[in-house]
């Protein structure tokens, strides 16, 4: 069983050897902290050692937002903590990290902790990267990995960790999630059975824009591998091959240099978007609070050229519960 520290005197007294790698939670642990943990194990070795912190940071709540309602179950968090190859959970007091109450002196997320999440929530970023880097203080990691669902901070903090040079290494882990898509939140608890079901409109909409993406990408790929002509697109006509023709008429559509190349970008958010407007009209129906897809450098909206990197994001509320999602793409991959 991992031992259960408080204060950060104690974590100090520990002896240390190896590399210790930490994992930051709010608690209400479920499988995708434990996917963060077994990987913060792999990462420490088997001789350093695992730290997950389990702190409820009430400077990242909002006004109105459910930080008196936000799960605290430390127990079963020791427990899944521990079985997914903890050495030391850290669960200090608000006293213990803000000694002086809430701190005047805060780290910023700039521009890029005002777009998307930092615009309906404000000052959100600036809550988590002040607890982050007062955390990361006091659990003193080689290694600190941090969940890709939260797209957003896992962005601003390596930012942070960059500009301000952080002697440690920030590691993103894939997101975790059910078997029917939907995303692991301990906010999913929320849900009940017919909003869970909306819910899954989330998951759906950023599976849509992935194969989308993929198809382009495909035709693309075929289009400067062999370019297809219109002569071609007329012969297959003439056999009767419609659907064969239909295709030679879409790798040629696809070609990169083509007139009528269409912008990715759009096609993938009007499939994702399509998904989404759908499921505004269930019962209950997904409140869209927004859909982007952005460079996960700054977390502004790709252009029709864009080639890297790219992140499909997306938030809602169902019911009063709001989550979000969000997948990686990569667009102008080789062939």
């Amino acid at each position: 069983m991992a031992d259960l520290l408080h204060t950060a005197a104690e974590l100090r007294a520990r002896a240390r050897a190896g590399r210790r790698a930490v994992v930051m939670t709010m608690g209400a642990l479920h499988e995708g902290h434990a996917t963060l943990v077994r990987t913060a194990r792999e990462a420490a070795g088997t001789d350093g050692e695992v730290v997950v912190t389990v702190f409820v940071n009430p400077l990242q709540f909002g006004a109105g937002e459910d930080l008196d309602r936000y799960p605290r179950t430390l127990e079963a968090d020791i427990k899944t903590a521990s079985q997914a190859g903890a050495d030391v959970v850290f669960a200090p007091s608000v006293e213990e990290v803000y000694p002086g109450g809430e701190p005047q002196v805060r780290v910023t997320a700039g521009p890029m902790g005002s777009v998307l999440e930092g615009a309906t929530r404000p000052g959100h970023f600036d809550g988590v990267l002040t607890v982050v880097a007062k955390l990361l203080h006091l659990t003193a990691p080689d290694v600190a990995l941090f969940g890709q669902k939260d797209a957003q901070q896992l962005a601003v903090i390596r930012r942070m960790a960059r500009d301000l040079n952080f002697d440690v290494e920030i590691v993103g882990v894939p997101t975790v999630r059910e078997d029917d898509g939907l995303a692991r939140s301990s906010r999913n608890r929320y849900l009940s059975p017919g909003e869970r079901r909306t819910a899954l409109a989330l998951s759906r909409a950023l599976f849509a824009g992935r194969d989308r993406h993929a198809a382009q990408e495909a035709l693309r790929a075929r289009a400067a591998l062999a370019p297809a002509t219109h002569a071609r697109v007329d012969g297959l006509n003439a056999l009767g091959e419609a659907r064969a023709a239909a295709d030679a008429h879409a790798v040629a559509q696809a070609a990169p240099t083509g007139p009528a190349a269409p912008t990715g970008p759009a096609g993938v958010r009007a499939a994702a978007r399509q998904v989404l407007d759908e499921a505004a009209r269930l019962r209950p129906p997904l409140v869209l609070d927004y859909l982007a897809l952005v460079d996960p450098a700054d977390f502004q909206e790709i252009g029709p050229g864009h080639r890297g990197e790219a992140i499909l994001a997306v938030a809602a509320k169902v019911g009063t519960t709001r989550l979000i999602d969000n997948i990686p793409l990569t667009f102008g991959a080789p062939a």
